[in-house]
């Protein structure tokens, strides 16, 4: 990808990206408000209504690393269109779902189509805005966009469902959809990819899938404990083998090389922690804010307002020139920490609290904290020093963020749903028993972000990066 020879602006660009982003990111939160309505309307039961979201995570997170490594060697804008006109299609489809099974089918297609897109979207503003400064800027309004989509979906889905039906959850994607594509083609550079006569490591991509669709699975399933553990054996010997295949494979899918670039593995380590602690508190809050506060679903949207508003102050401005001046590790760590003390402030979550007193600081201080952190991740984990590994670094990037948000969510799930059950068995009230669950993960949410602190600290390199050029490249160049 070049930039814009003929005069294009990488800024309009940039906004195509973030905007297709948004909505893939808003896809997976604006249906959860819209659950029970398509309960009612297809009759699904409480325990298969769960995969009107997992099929679209399943696939969602088991294609990114396959994605990315496609899109280096078809060209990155190719793979973003395929990947947004089947997102688009099988939104349609979604919208006009008659019965469970085409819903889940449909939904699964979508997530297959929304890694195809997401799996190159860091690659290709990275590759965009190569310096320093505007790749920090540009990383800032990218994170931004994600932040604040996960709180914008919950309010869109809470506004569609009550206005029109839960069928325009998804069919709002069509339009947009065809919007974005069309705007795509036009602003945003072709650029060559490396040609599948690079070779394409069928072995490999069977296993990753299979493994990574399998762990997601695992992780997501409510089945029988004894079922699941043979499943999660299964998903390790099959990306386990993955791993062997890569360290024989001509042309491997992820060059085991990129894992010893210090910083590409600093980062995903610390990513991992990260959202796992922070997809967990947002999945906790908006259970307390209604089991125990007694929200409603479009006042709990609303309640999560103030965290995009206070990220966008720190990742449009203030993010980019801190870590300009200062390098990425010092951002991170003081971003990370940040978020871990409001985090620490739920750890009390008072049966009879308020939201403005109980909450609103919590959620200030998370999107102060993420505004300056997920830049600086994000501009670390990219740094791979060779443009022609950066769809593949962004491929792993991104099946870091699945499998961290929904291992942190599971466990965090679980703490909460064990601590409440031996409340109540106690004779704890319902309420009092909700709010001591909450209040055990909450503080599990809490030891997770301590912990990317520390990783951070120990394992990010002191000297600041800008990926796909890293001070001392070389040293930092995919072997």
């Amino acid at each position: 990808m070049t930039p814009f020879p003929h005069g294009r602006s990488r800024g309009l660009a940039l906004v195509v990206i973030c905007l297709a982003s948004l909505m893939l990111v808003l896809d997976a939160t604006v249906v959860v408000v819209a659950l029970p309505a398509i309960q009612a309307d297809l009759g699904f039961t409480t325990p298969n209504l769960a995969w009107v979201v997992n099929a679209y995570l399943v696939p969602f997170g088991g294609l990114l690393l396959i994605s990315g490594r496609l899109g280096d060697l078809v060209g990155k804008r190719r793979m973003f269109v395929i990947g947004l006109c089947v997102f688009t299609v099988a939104s349609l489809l979604c919208g006009l779902a008659a019965n469970q099974a085409m819903l889940i089918a449909f939904r699964a297609v979508q997530g297959a189509g929304a890694a195809l897109a997401s799996s190159v979207v860091l690659s290709m503003i990275v590759t965009l805005f190569p310096g320093q400064r505007e790749q920090g800027r540009a990383l800032g309004v990218f994170s931004f966009v994600q932040g604040a989509g996960a709180s914008i979906g919950m309010l869109a889905g809470g506004v569609l469902t009550q206005s029109l039906s839960w069928n325009w959850t998804l069919l709002v994607n069509v339009p947009i959809g065809i919007a974005v594509v069309a705007a795509t083609l036009a602003v945003v550079e072709r650029d060559r990819g490396q040609g599948l006569r690079a070779g394409v490591d069928v072995l490999g991509a069977v296993l990753v899938i299979a493994g990574a669709m399998l762990l997601v699975y695992v992780i997501v399933d409510t089945g029988p404990a004894a079922g699941r553990w043979s499943l999660f054996l299964l998903a390790a010997a099959l990306l386990a083998g993955f791993v062997l295949r890569q360290a024989k494979a001509a042309a491997p899918l992820l060059p085991l090389g990129l894992l010893r670039v210090r910083p590409v593995a600093a980062g995903n380590v610390v990513m991992v922690l990260t959202v796992a602690g922070m997809m967990g508190f947002q999945f906790l809050t908006a259970l307390y804010l209604q089991q125990v506060l007694g929200l409603d679903a479009l006042m709990t949207g609303f309640a999560f307002v103030p965290t995009p508003l206070s990220n966008a102050v720190v990742t449009l401005w203030l993010g980019p020139r801190l870590i300009a001046r200062f390098g990425a590790r010092p951002v991170l760590a003081a971003g990370l920490a940040i978020t871990a003390l409001g985090l620490a402030l739920l750890v009390r979550a008072p049966v009879d609290g308020e939201y403005f007193a109980d909450v609103l600081p919590a959620l200030l201080l998370a999107g102060v904290g993420m505004g300056g952190a997920v830049p600086a991740l994000v501009g670390v984990a990219m740094s791979v020093g060779t443009p022609e590994h950066t769809g593949v670094a962004s491929g792993l990037l991104n099946t870091v963020q699945q499998l961290g948000s929904a291992i942190g969510t599971a466990v965090l799930a679980t703490l909460a749903a064990t601590q409440t059950t031996a409340l109540l068995e106690s004779g704890a009230a319902p309420r009092e028993a909700a709010a001591g669950g909450f209040r055990l993960a909450y503080a599990g949410s809490t030891v997770l972000l301590v912990a990317a602190v520390v990783a951070g600290l120990l394992l990010v390199p002191a000297r600041s990066v800008t990926a796909g050029r890293p001070q001392n490249a070389d040293s930092q160049r995919v072997p």
